[in-house]
């Protein structure tokens, strides 16, 4: 029998991720996966603009996506943008070049539908139960947040205010100082206010992450307890007490420090502290025991959603934000 291949690209604000799976009915195998830290909301994130030293990056990096999907024979791609690409005024001619150069053609998705695919890959990873879960997703350009259960999500919103965008405003001396952290804090409380609204009427008792960020952590704690993470769990529990010993760990030491922490790697050596700080300033409100992490996110959800034969963008929904 003849199996179904699909490749799915999401185009992140720092990192951009390449999946090339074969499908199953309810499941899929992962052929090839790659992700590589383009940064195209580097030097430009805060002026809404892809700079030229990132649009380079980002074209040598499709580039270099195209012929691994060519390699495999693959006819069905999924590409998708997020937060950097669409809030930047030179955004489009980034995905017109892709598509003329590459012929992949790149949807620039907003964050509500960013929020929902984000679930639907939690959703798929078993990170959820009939309890009432907050998710959260940090990316470098925006933060997506979803309140629900494993049936559905009853709240979802997309925050622009990702790990670039906090790193440029927030983080300039290193180990980053009190007052940039309680400035960030304060950052946090004005522009997040209609989550904090919804935590209190949804009133979650679960704190999900997903991928990013949250894969660190987790392989700094493993790391440090001298575990291995199974390949094929998709699922890893991160106990409280040890997310606050190691928020604290990346929070009070420099750059070289932090590299040399187990199980930290170079791409997130930067963003880990302000994620760290926002994760603490959710903490404040939902007294979850642990921190679960999805290894699934947006690319996942693509699939669940190929599988079930839906519909991969929908129009925006009338979910309250």
């Amino acid at each position: 029998m003849i199996r179904d291949k699909a490749a799915i690209i999401d185009m992140g604000t720092n990192t951009f991720h390449l999946l090339l799976v074969e499908l199953g009915e309810n499941q899929f195998e992962v052929l090839f996966k790659e992700k590589i830290p383009v940064k195209v909301g580097q030097k430009g994130i805060t002026k809404n603009e892809i700079h030229p030293d990132a649009r380079k990056r980002a074209l040598h990096t499709m580039g270099h996506f195209r012929n691994l999907i060519d390699g495999e024979g693959i006819k069905d791609i999924h590409a998708f943008a997020t937060s950097a690409v669409r809030n930047a005024h030179n955004g489009n001619e980034l995905v017109q070049t892709i598509k003329e150069n590459f012929d992949i053609e790149v949807n620039v998705i907003d964050g509500d539908q960013e929020a929902l695919l984000i679930y639907e890959g939690i959703r798929y990873s078993g990170s959820l139960n009939d309890e009432v879960s907050l998710m959260m997703d940090i990316g470098g350009g925006s933060v997506e947040f979803i309140i629900g259960d494993q049936d559905k999500a009853l709240w979802r919103k997309s925050f622009e205010i990702g790990g670039q965008r906090m790193l440029d405003l927030f983080h300039y001396h290193d180990p980053i100082h009190l007052e940039e952290i309680d400035n960030l804090n304060s950052y946090l409380e004005e522009r997040l206010s209609p989550l904090i609204s919804a935590i209190m009427k949804y009133k979650p008792s679960r704190l999900v992450g997903a991928s990013g960020t949250f894969d660190t952590l987790t392989d700094m704690y493993f790391a440090s307890s001298h575990q291995s993470k199974k390949k094929t769990d998709t699922v890893f529990h991160l106990p409280k007490e040890a997310f606050q010993h190691l928020s604290q760990q990346v929070i009070s030491l420099n750059k070289q420090e932090r590299l040399l922490i187990p199980g930290m790697i170079p791409m997130r050596v930067d963003m880990i502290v302000v994620a760290s700080c926002l994760i603490k300033y959710i903490l404040k409100f939902v007294d979850a025991p642990e921190l679960i992490c999805s290894n699934y996110a947006l690319k996942e959800g693509v699939i669940s959603k190929i599988m079930r034969n839906e519909a991969i963008i929908s129009a925006p929904s009338m979910v309250k934000t």
